[in-house]
């Protein structure tokens, strides 16, 4: 009996199921046995597991139900590496309570999510086992990574059956100051390229007899810097053109390189397309007359979710549970939205906060875990009850 007395403070499911996703070292691909326990858990409230596997990549589809409309939770299980392990406060992988947040890789982002919207559904179900609709869950471990074998695969096999999502809610960690100040109703398309410019590589004394591809492309550098490529709009900001990698010559001091190399990202708004960015890239290298070859990479299409059901009942939920509702936003960097919503289905992102994603000593607020998990439930109870 004293035995209990002193075997720590209860923990919530939520906080439980969080703890046990951080232990496991889930770094990009790998799982570590993630998903295991989250269908596990699940397969008792009526969730049907479905593994979509791809490559190194473990997915999996959890539904519950087989009428319309469908409600998707989707999160990815991977994690960046920690980095140096001597600079963390506490092992990143094993989680640590302090001054009420909890410590871990992946804590943030998104395994709190993750065990915020699993625990949502099993309490969700228990209390309304007559809900209309479906729900489920799609999970992937190629989410920090090139995401070539994640979600869009999974999003293959379900369009090819003809499988609908209706209402997305990516656990993505997206809120600010407070859980739930910020929503994402969309994000900005990703294209990137590899851009080599040749030119003949010859002696800096003999200029006449080599062609100097760093000068040449000068010209077209500036004009691809200062041109004016949207003005946004009310929902994105302007289109964005950042060189991210430049490389040139041999490391002599007396070689003018034959050859130059550079990577560059556009992060567009819905006022340009994948298309008329690269014609008027190649515009503007052809007008220079450079002799060049560039290979374009789509990361991703933008998208934008406006003023819809899912977003009106996240806002509702977000009343009921915390007393305010969020901002709409559609800043950032890119997440796996992207692969659903051309499919048509309505997409936002709703999670804990980013401060401290990808960093050393990376963290979540208990209390907005539990308030998270909170939110989720009353989502799903405004649209699968009403």
């Amino acid at each position: 009996m004293l035995a209990g007395l002193f075997s720590g403070p209860v923990l919530s499911p939520t906080e439980s199921l969080l703890r046990e996703l951080i232990r496991r070292p889930s770094v990009t691909p790998d799982d570590a046995g993630c998903m295991d326990v989250i269908a596990e858990r699940l397969a008792s409230f009526g969730f049907e597991a479905e593994w979509i596997n791809s490559g190194k990549t473990r997915n999996i589809w959890l539904r519950k139900g087989t009428q319309a409309p469908l409600l998707a939770f989707l999160g990815h299980t991977d994690v960046v590496p920690p980095g140096p392990l001597e600079e963390w406060n506490s092992p990143p992988f094993e989680p640590t309570e302090k001054n009420g947040f909890l410590y871990g890789r992946g804590a943030a982002d998104m395994k709190s999510g993750i065990a915020a919207f699993a625990t949502a559904c099993e309490r969700f179900c228990e209390n309304h086992s007559d809900h209309h609709g479906s729900i489920a869950l799609l999970i992937t471990s190629d989410e920090e990574g090139i995401a070539t074998d994640g979600t869009i695969k999974v999003v293959e096999r379900l369009e090819k059956r003809n499988e609908k999502i209706d209402w997305c809610l990516v656990g993505e960690p997206s809120s600010d100051q407070r859980v739930g100040d910020i929503i994402k109703i969309g994000r900005r398309g990703s294209l990137c390229a590899k851009l080599r410019i040749h030119g003949i590589q010859g002696h800096v004394a003999y200029p006449h007899l080599a062609e100097n591809p760093i000068h040449r492309f000068a010209p077209a550098l500036a004009n691809l810097v200062s041109e004016v490529w949207d003005e946004g709009n009310e929902f994105f900001p302007a289109t964005s053109f950042q060189i991210s990698n430049i490389n040139a010559g041999t490391g002599a001091e007396n070689i003018i390189p034959g050859s130059l190399d550079l990577s560059f990202n556009f992060r567009f708004s819905t006022e340009l397309d994948e298309e008329t960015i690269k014609q008027r890239v190649h515009d503007t290298l052809d007008r220079h007359g450079l002799d060049y070859r560039i290979d374009w990479r789509l990361s991703g299409h933008p998208f934008l979710t406006k003023e819809a059901e899912l977003v009106e009942a996240v806002q509702t939920a977000l009343h009921d549970v915390t007393g305010k509702r969020a901002r709409l936003e559609t800043g950032g960097g890119t997440s796996d939205g992207r692969f659903i919503a051309p499919t048509g289905a309505q997409v936002i992102e709703l999670g804990p906060s980013n401060e401290s994603i990808h960093k050393l000593n990376e963290k979540v607020r208990l209390e907005d875990v539990e308030t998270l998990t909170r939110i989720y439930e009353k989502t799903m109870e405004n649209l699968l009850l009403s």
